[in-house]
C-alpha cells in the first residue's frame, strides 16, 4: 500500500538547530551520570505521535486538546501498534493531547493495558507563535528549544515556558511512571518534545544531535529508546526517525473510538 509522507516543518527546523549542538561533546549536556547506585536499569520507549490534523494544517497546533489524528494518522497508529506489539512493554502512557492518546491506544487494545495520561509529556508550548506557519518556527519559536539544547535553559518561549520549566514537567511526569514499577514502559509524547528533552538529557546527546544535523528529526511515529533512570541518568540506544511501517492486514476496522479493553489482535 502505498503511503505518504508528510514532515512536520516545526521538526525539520531541529536540524538546523542541531548543527550548532552537534560539535559539543557529551560533557556539555546537563544529563552526565552520576556514581553508580543500586537502581535498576529501565527502559522508555518514546513515540511521536501519528499524522494529526495540525500537521496537516501547517500551523504550529501546542493547544490542548488539540486536533484529531487524520485517516493517514489512525491507519499509521494501527500500523504503529503491529510494528511495536511484541516489545512486551509494561506500561502505555501518553500525553494530555488528543494526538498521542489516539496513537497509543491500538497499541495499548493489543496488549490489554489502559493508555495512562501523564500530563508532562506534551508538546512545547508556542505561547505568542500559536497558530503562525511552521515553516516559520526556526525564526521564532524553536529559538529558545535550540538554546535548551545548548545548555542555555533560561532561554524563554515569549508568553510560554523555559527550558528549567521544560525540562522538571517532562521529568516529573516521568517519574510519575517511573514509581508504577513499570521496567519497560513505551510513551507517546510530540516529536518537539522527544528530540528536545533526549538531546537535553542523554549522556550520549552528541552522538544524536549529530543525527539531527543530518536531518534525521523524528517523522511521525518515529521513536527514541532510552536506558537508564532517573538516578544514573539516561543513555540513547535507538533513533528511528522513520520506522518502516507494515502492511495492514484484510479484516475488521480497527477504529480509534473510545478507549476499550477488547482484542485488536487482527490489526
Amino acid at each position: 500500500m502505498a503511503r505518504r509522507i508528510r514532515v512536520s516543518g516545526r521538526l525539520a527546523v531541529l536540524a538546523a538547530a542541531a548543527v550548532a549542538v552537534a560539535g559539543l561533546t557529551s560533557a556539555g549536556f546537563g544529563g552526565a551520570a552520576q556514581a553508580a547506585p543500586t537502581a535498576p536499569e529501565l527502559t522508555i520507549t518514546l513515540v511521536r505521535h501519528a499524522e494529526s490534523e495540525g500537521n496537516a494544517s501547517g500551523l504550529i497546533d501546542t493547544k490542548t486538546p488539540g486536533p484529531d489524528l487524520t485517516e493517514l494518522g489512525r491507519t499509521q497508529a494501527q500500523q504503529n501498534a503491529i510494528l511495536l506489539a511484541g516489545n512486551r512493554y509494561d506500561g502505555v502512557f501518553a500525553s494530555r493531547m488528543v494526538r498521542t492518546q489516539q496513537t497509543a491506544r491500538p497499541l495499548a487494545q493489543k496488549l490489554f493495558r489502559p493508555v495512562v495520561v501523564e500530563p508532562g509529556f506534551h508538546e512545547i508550548l508556542a505561547g505568542d507563535y500559536e497558530g503562525q506557519p511552521e515553516a516559520t518556527a526556526q525564526m521564532n519559536y524553536f529559538q529558545a528549544p535550540t538554546q535548551w539544547m545548548r545548555g542555555n535553559l533560561d532561554a524563554r518561549i515569549p508568553g510560554a515556558e523555559d527550558g528549567h520549566e521544560f525540562k522538571k514537567r517532562f521529568n516529573d511526569s516521568l517519574a510519575a511512571v517511573v514509581r508504577t514499577g513499570v521496567q519497560n514502559p513505551v510513551i507517546f509524547s510530540h516529536g518537539g518534545t522527544i528530540m528536545t528533552w533526549s538531546i537535553m538529557t542523554a549522556t550520549n546527546a552528541a552522538e544524536y544531535a549529530g543525527k539531527l544535523a543530518a536531518g534525521e528529526h523524528l517523522r511521525n511515529v518515529g521513536r527514541v529508546v532510552l536506558k537508564g533512570n532517573p538516578t544514573t541518568g539516561w543513555r540513547i540506544v535507538e533513533w528511528v526517525a522513520k520506522p518502516a511501517l507494515p502492511e495492514l492486514p484484510a479484516g475488521p476496522d480497527c477504529g480509534l473510538g473510545s478507549v476499550g479493553t477488547g482484542s485488536l489482535a487482527a490489526c
